[in-house]
């Protein structure tokens, strides 16, 4: 028996809150398991998304939603496998190069907020999904490389969940991912344009801070 459009609509619901909520607990920092600096880029990724979804089944907070969970993870993990100045950087363009260290900081620190205040939610979806990795190709003895993974659950198609690292003095650090094959920093990039070429940098930061406040207003 076909599933109904409404089946598949909810399926696909379900799945692009799972691949946000792994986007969420990855720019938290899910904790690091030992000799991950060392580990090859598509271990690396496998190990952190095992870990992400192990933690958010076993904290009842994370799953309900509590934002202010979500916050201590991330302040407790300091972003340890994520290059979010370059995450914002890229998705910023051309005007970051002009942006004062103060804009600089303002625009990393309103992105990041509202990453995490519009996916927190999502954590709840998490049930008993595991994650494989996909072929990835000319990983060997690259600096910046894309690793493919899927999401799998026991109900409902795979997932596709592909991540762009870049190996750093600290090891591999993610700056990209697709989620359902669209890229993050391409699609913040088109989100940004606009306040960007009405006000500048200092528009934009205005924008994000109302888009977070907003946010927040929504889930009081």
């Amino acid at each position: 028996m076909h599933a109904s459009n409404s089946q598949v609509r909810a399926r696909r619901a379900a799945y692009t809150a799972l691949a946000a909520s792994l986007l969420c607990a990855a720019v938290a920092g899910p904790a690091r398991a030992d000799g991950a600096d060392d580990a090859a880029p598509d271990q690396m990724i496998l190990q952190l998304s095992t870990q992400v979804l192990e933690e958010i089944r076993g904290d009842k907070a994370i799953q309900a939603g509590d934002f202010a969970r979500v916050e201590k993870l991330v302040n407790e993990r300091i972003l340890p496998r994520v290059d979010f100045d370059k995450m914002t950087r890229l998705t910023v363009g051309r005007p970051w190069r002009a942006a004062t260290p103060e804009q600089r900081s303002a625009l990393t620190e309103e992105f990041r907020n509202l990453l995490m205040r519009t996916y927190s939610g999502a954590l709840s979806k998490v049930s008993d999904q595991k994650v494989r990795l996909r072929p990835s190709h000319g990983q060997d003895g690259a600096s910046d490389v894309i690793v493919r993974t899927q999401i799998v659950a026991s109900q409902g198609d795979p997932v596709a969940l592909d991540y762009r690292l870049e190996k750093t003095p600290a090891g591999w650090k993610i700056y990209d991912l697709n989620i359902l094959g669209v890229w993050l920093v391409e699609n913040y990039k088109s989100e940004f344009l606009e306040p960007l070429n009405q006000g500048g940098v200092d528009n934009l930061i205005k924008v994000l801070k109302e888009k977070n406040r907003k946010v927040v207003a929504a889930k009081s």
